[in-house]
């Protein structure tokens, strides 16, 4: 390989770094834009609630959702939830309407002890009247391996996150079943375990993602001013 090809291929190599550094920092801000979104819509009101029906027809917006929902057999418990520092699980369970309808219910929070043994938790049986906040699930970040493994509980889950076609698959639901939401069920509610409404709970808020996504550009521009720099000294070298 002759210097004028080992050059190009490093130019080659270097745009190619700098092209992932800049994709990683593009899905940062866009992280950051749906979140500010998400923080700039009214917090919806309870005088104003909706059915699970009529949800869907603005599934991206925020609702406050009260309806008669029946609960349907099996439990997805989502790993790595932290609540005051310490870690545990949320509990969900997919409540159906009488359309046929269903969607994920966020039944609150529950703590793990040292050795990770998953705590026994009774599933929600029957038709309940329902209210919360209709919202998105808490976010997963990468997906790296499975979303899920079956419990030592029978019709339990582990989830490593929120992926609604395999919960729904393991739910024995059609994929168009569950709703692209969740329902983070009214703290006051006399059933379930610990929750709140915090809109974007166990996650990165919006100025976190703008300051990794400035990391990602600067790595992008240094990586292509580090190959303008071995450029200009293999062409000094080779001037002599």
């Amino acid at each position: 390989m002759t210097r004028q090809h080992t050059g190009i291929f490093a130019w080659l190599l270097a745009l190619l770094v700098a092209a992932v550094f800049c994709g990683f920092g593009l899905w940062q801000l866009q992280r950051m834009h749906q979140k500010e979104a998400l923080l700039a819509q009214l917090p919806p009101s309870g005088a104003l609630a909706v059915t699970l029906d009529e949800a869907m027809r603005a599934p991206h917006s925020l609702h406050w959702l009260r309806d008669r929902l029946q609960f349907l057999p099996g439990t997805v418990l989502l790993d790595n939830q932290l609540r005051g520092g310490r870690a545990g699980v949320k509990v969900y369970q997919a409540a159906r309407a009488q359309n046929g309808m269903a969607v994920l219910v966020d039944l609150g929070w529950l703590p793990l002890p040292a050795d990770r043994e998953l705590p026994a938790v009774a599933p929600q049986q029957g038709w309940r009247a329902l209210e919360g906040l209709w919202a998105p699930a808490p976010s997963s970040g990468l997906a790296l391996g499975p979303p899920m493994s079956a419990a030592p509980q029978a019709q339990i889950w582990l989830a490593t996150r929120v992926e609604l076609p395999a919960i729904a698959h393991e739910l024995g639901l059609a994929p168009a079943a569950l709703a692209p939401r969740v329902l983070r069920l009214d703290p006051a509610l006399p059933l379930g375990y610990t929750r709140d409404l915090e809109l974007l709970p166990n996650t990165l808020p919006p100025s976190r993602h703008l300051g990794y996504a400035v990391q990602w550009f600067g790595m992008a521009l240094a990586v292509l001013m580090i190959a303008c720099v071995l450029q200009w000294r293999r062409r000094k070298r080779g001037g002599r």
